[in-house]
């Protein structure tokens, strides 16, 4: 029997996140996501623990400064693609330029040089990857996904996923269907 499941990644992750800081016994602030302050510096053995206790989670502690910008944006757009409230109805490099506190043409730039890729092209990734897990965990509709995570149309929609997949939503859709009948026969 296989059962299906769905889940919050944001909050998975600082749910983890605090368990393992709460270990520690020191008093801390979680900015955001990817970024913990601590109200006082954590000792060299503190800062191993919690390094091997959270890399057991696939959470690693990033020492360089850019490359942590980075994980911020991407961590950033994570967070705008599954909103709930919708922040996606104004413009993303003002969002990201405020939460992050840098102007988005620097933000830009780095994430540029050090993924070899761009931000827009990153948040396709992540919209189209979220398009999917609705497809796969929901009942909305064409129509309700690209309303939810703000494309001009259903055709706009899938024309992204098209490029980015090689399917169309709908092919993809059957897909799915195919394969939990198939599953459930068994």
């Amino acid at each position: 029997m296989r059962v299906y499941v769905k889940f919050d990644f944001n909050k998975t992750c600082k749910t983890v996140l605090r368990e393992q800081l709460d270990t520690l016994g020191i008093e801390y602030v979680i900015h955001g996501v990817g970024e913990v302050e601590f109200e006082r510096p954590p000792t060299l053995l503190e800062m191993q623990k919690m390094a091997n206790n959270l890399d057991r989670y696939g959470i690693e502690i990033m020492d360089d400064q850019q490359i942590a910008l980075v994980q911020r944006i991407k961590d950033a757009i994570s967070e705008w693609v599954h909103e709930e409230e919708n922040p996606k109805k104004y413009n993303f490099s003002t969002y990201l330029s405020e939460k992050l506190d840098y102007s988005y043409t620097y933000l830009s730039s780095l994430f540029s040089e050090t993924t070899y890729s761009s931000i827009e092209n990153f948040i396709i990734l992540k919209k189209i990857d979220y398009v999917k897990s609705l497809i796969i965990n929901s009942e909305h509709t064409l129509t309700e996904i690209a309303y939810k995570l703000n494309y001009s149309s259903v055709a706009h929609l899938s024309a992204q996923f098209k490029k980015t997949t090689g399917l169309t939503p709908s092919s993809f859709q059957k897909i799915i269907q195919k394969r939990k009948e198939r599953a459930l026969m068994q």
